[in-house]
């Protein structure tokens, strides 16, 4: 069946809305993530492999739904300074692993 020039590349009306729809879950869902949930994913990305990122985005999330585990608003405001540091290029170096607070740096402090 030929197509006319107006309907080419066009999106049905409800395929465009399961499209937003599903656009939409999932905005909801990445706004709802802590900065200390968001910080482990970076630190995720930073691995070499995907079974290995794979493994370590099930590990943050198994962490952050853990019964008793609390985080404080310092440290979500913690996390929240690292997650605008942490820098994957640099996570080898001493520099890097205390920006992304994976150490503490030589005078005590993150």
């Amino acid at each position: 069946m030929l197509r006319s020039r107006s309907e080419c590349g066009r999106v049905p009306g409800s395929m465009r809305f399961a499209v937003l729809a599903a656009l939409s879950s999932l905005l909801l869902v990445t706004g709802c993530k802590s900065n200390c949930r968001q910080l482990s994913e970076k630190l995720c990305d930073c691995t070499t492999s995907t079974t290995e990122k794979t493994s370590c985005l099930q590990y943050a999330a198994s962490k952050e739904t853990a019964s008793g585990v609390i985080v404080t608003a310092a440290d979500e405001d913690l996390c929240a300074s690292l997650l605008t540091q942490c820098d994957c290029r640099l996570i080898d170096t001493p520099e890097g692993k205390v920006k992304c607070g994976l150490a503490v740096s030589p005078d005590g402090g993150l």
